[in-house]
């Protein structure tokens, strides 16, 4: 690319996007560009927040294709036996995982209870007791943590396996990721500490273990690229099917939707007509996917508040500069 345009684009990095620690651009399944800033390396992960939704889906599909999982029209609660509903509450039982994959299943709060969440002792239990109410299944109502949760125990109860295990064998070994071992956080000084440490790898689990699914996994940008990579290949990694493409298909049609945004399974839809589609986390984590240009843009940041849209910088300024070479 022309160096002039290069240097520009790095000077906006640092100047409007200064909490960004790595940015890859693949075109045709080739590296056109890989930078690291804030002294960050390659070697580097980053906390990708809400990223990790994206994976959690497909170890979903994984899941299903591997018959682990009838469909996602079971209900939630089919993989709760032990679980007691109280009396009179009716939603909770008809809610299923694709309401859950959707954003489409109601909660029994306005705002989202972090602190009752992150120090039960139990958060299954405590995402089941928020989950229902009297607001109606079908509407969009974004989950940061708390609803995701359930499908990590979803996935656990299915496959008799924990989510990383589940993960690094059936997903992340076939595309030559290594993302650490379970991370366990006792205080709120420890989760903002692990968000901020450069050195940080694997994946936070509540009490019993169970891997969180709204948040919690590092991985470097060169691993968010495979995962954009392998989704535009419709799952298939040097010659293996990974996740089944009828899966990566569904995920990244619009199920729902919120204000000019369109949801598929935990991935939005920026252009379904021309297949884009991105994971992206708090603090301006993305992959991003542009099946018609076939490319794929990755940007790994550290959490700041109110973070500047890497979608603009995205379509604005990095695609334009790679799609024609």
């Amino acid at each position: 690319m022309n160096q002039r345009k290069k240097i520009w684009l790095e000077k906006l990095i640092y100047s409007s996007y200064n909490n960004t620690t790595g940015i890859v651009v693949l075109k045709d399944g080739k590296i056109l560009y890989e930078k690291y800033f804030n002294e960050y390396s390659a070697t580097n992960a980053v906390h990708v927040a809400s990223v990790t939704k994206s994976i959690l889906s497909a170890l979903i599909g994984i899941a299903i294709e591997k018959g682990h999982i009838k469909s996602i029209e079971q209900k939630v609660l089919d993989f709760f036996p032990d679980y007691t509903v109280k009396a009179g509450e009716k939603t909770i039982q008809s809610i299923t995982i694709k309401d859950m994959l959707t954003m489409t299943a109601p909660y029994k709060y306005k705002i989202e209870p972090y602190e009752e969440f992150f120090t039960s002792e139990n958060w299954i239990k405590t995402a089941l007791d928020l989950l229902g109410g009297k607001r109606l299944t079908g509407e969009f109502m974004y989950s940061a943590i708390v609803g995701t949760h359930i499908l990590s125990g979803i996935l656990v109860k299915a496959t008799g396996q924990s989510v990383i295990d589940f993960a690094k064998e059936n997903l992340f070994s076939g595309i030559g990721i290594h993302i650490g071992d379970n991370v366990v956080l006792h205080n709120k000084e420890e989760h903002i500490a692990f968000f901020q440490d450069k050195n940080a790898r694997g994946w936070v689990t509540d009490p019993q273990g169970i891997n969180t699914a709204g948040f919690g996994l590092t991985l470097t940008p060169v691993d968010m690229a495979k995962i954009g990579q392998l989704y535009l290949c419709s799952g298939v990694w040097e010659g293996t099917q990974i996740v089944p493409a009828w899966w990566i298909e569904e995920s990244i049609k619009e199920h729902s939707r919120w204000d000019k945004l369109s949801y598929g399974y935990l991935w939005w839809i920026i252009n379904e007509k021309e297949k884009i589609y991105a994971a992206m986390g708090d603090g301006g984590n993305v992959i991003y996917v542009n099946a018609k240009k076939n490319m794929v843009i990755s940007i790994a940041s550290v959490f700041v508040p109110k973070a500047k849209d890497r979608l603009k910088l995205i379509k604005e300024y990095i695609e334009p500069m790679f799609e024609s070479l």
